[in-house]
């Protein structure tokens, strides 16, 4: 039974096309001598590089060791090394090139030479997806982008799946676009914005470094370069991609809408936040409490709002907004001591007049209590109805709450001190008083 090809779809037709023109260029291959002198060229080229290998990259690889140093040579000669997995394949694609200008000088013909130079190009392309990228971004385009590409540029199909691509147009109301340039527009998106995203990071900790700024002004110009990184990226992309700037124009216009309706919210957030950040009124570090009660340590400040970390673990999202129009009680004011005070009381049997300079030495003996702006100090509170009753006054730099735990350790140096002395720490008592004549019942 005949194989009609003409009545099958147009695909199967294409496929068969391609199949067949590969099954003549085989035959042609393996009858011709100059193709089988290029499969020895081919494997002279390969052997060639093994041995290089073999003897270069130890030598090369403790050569660019730099050990333990994190000077800016180390670093660079950290990342140079990196690289040494794609020795192998780069030798034999640079020997193959040789070899191809020989061949071609001799026969005037390299197809087969070609073709191996391309597929030891696509084992590079492999390796330095597969065993040197480690960003999982970079690692996830390599493997969906840059390794399909490398195989198609490997058996000579790059060209016509480009053109292709180019050819099918996706309509989309007024605009049109192929999917070639879509395909180039994510993939220079994803690029340009991943190193707006590592240059932010870079600069956010070098500006993290600089300790004689202020914590507000540190973040204050880690957000000015975050968006001039980004701003920058944007334009660079509309710039490649050959998008007119002007077009945004009406975009532009809803967006300034939208800001006067809809986000106007946002905006006084965001202008709050800079003001915040100029202003250094509260910083990343400070412990305060809110009009509305909330308390915590503001781990974070973004473009909207501030993060506060309770001490019991818990995350609460404040406006930037709430910091300037409402009353904030700032306890840190990056790291100003705080003062705090612990009641007793003694009993009235007690010397009242040695107990201030007692409490006050043993508060002393505290590694946290500090001496300025004032040492500890012992005060008579009243009288109440079971003891006298004191407080004795102290400063740390700290916050009393979490991990701090400053009232109870000055409370347990108390009762020690008190307890050394023998004075009696008073509990209440109750006298009941019985009026009439007192029966008892009769079994």
């Amino acid at each position: 039974m005949e194989f009609d090809l003409e009545s099958q779809p147009e695909i199967v037709q294409t496929i068969a096309g391609y199949a067949i023109q590969a099954w003549e260029l085989a035959l042609t291959w393996l009858l011709s001598p100059a193709a089988w002198s290029q499969f020895g060229v081919l494997i002279v080229a390969y052997v060639i590089a093994v041995l290089v290998t073999r003897r270069a990259r130890p030598a090369l690889a403790e050569l660019l060791d730099p050990g333990p140093s994190t000077t800016v040579i180390a670093k660079a000669r950290r990342f140079v090394a990196q690289f040494l997995p794609l020795m192998l394949a780069l030798l034999a694609y640079m020997f193959t090139a040789v070899g191809e200008a020989i061949i071609r000088s001799i026969f005037d013909s390299g197809a087969v030479i070609a073709f191996g130079k391309r597929v030891f190009m696509f084992l590079a392309v492999r390796a330095l997806v597969r065993d040197i990228i480690a960003d999982p971004f970079l690692k996830l385009l390599g493997r969906y982008v840059l390794i399909p590409i490398a195989a198609l540029y490997a058996v000579g199909l790059l060209t016509p799946a480009m053109v292709q691509l180019e050819a099918t147009v996706i309509p989309l109301g007024n605009l049109s676009f192929n999917l070639l340039w879509l395909l180039q527009f994510v993939t220079v998106a994803g690029v340009i914005f991943w190193l707006g995203q590592w240059s932010n990071s870079q600069s956010n900790e070098f500006i993290q470094k600089q300790e004689e700024m202020r914590p507000s002004l540190r973040q204050l110009v880690t957000k000015a370069v975050e968006f001039l990184i980004f701003g920058v990226a944007f334009l660079v992309l509309m710039n490649i991609m050959g998008i007119n700037l002007s077009a945004l124009a009406v975009l532009g216009g809803a967006i300034g809408v939208g800001l006067g309706f809809g986000l106007q919210k946002i905006a006084s957030n965001f202008i709050s936040g800079v003001i915040l950040l100029v202003e250094g009124q509260a910083t990343v570090g400070d412990y305060v409490e809110l009009d509305g009660g909330e308390s915590g340590t503001i781990v974070k400040m973004t473009a909207r709002a501030a993060i506060l970390e309770t001490y019991d673990g818990r995350w609460i999202v404040v406006p930037n907004e709430d910091f300037i129009t409402t009353r904030v009680v700032n306890y840190s004011d990056s790291g100003s001591a705080n003062r705090y005070e612990a009641p007793f009381s003694v009993s009235y049997d007690t010397d009242i007049n040695a107990i201030p300079a007692m409490i006050e030495a043993a508060v002393a003996t505290h590694p946290e209590v500090l001496d300025s702006p004032y040492p500890p100090d012992c005060e008579l509170r009243g009288f109440g109805d079971s003891g006298i009753d004191f407080a004795v006054e102290f400063w740390v730099n700290g916050i009393d709450d979490g991990p701090n735990k400053y009232t109870s350790d000055v409370l347990f140096l108390i009762w020690n001190a008190l307890k050394a002395n023998d004075i009696i720490i008073p509990y209440p008592h109750r006298t009941v008083e019985l009026t009439g004549e007192l029966r008892t019942r009769a079994e």
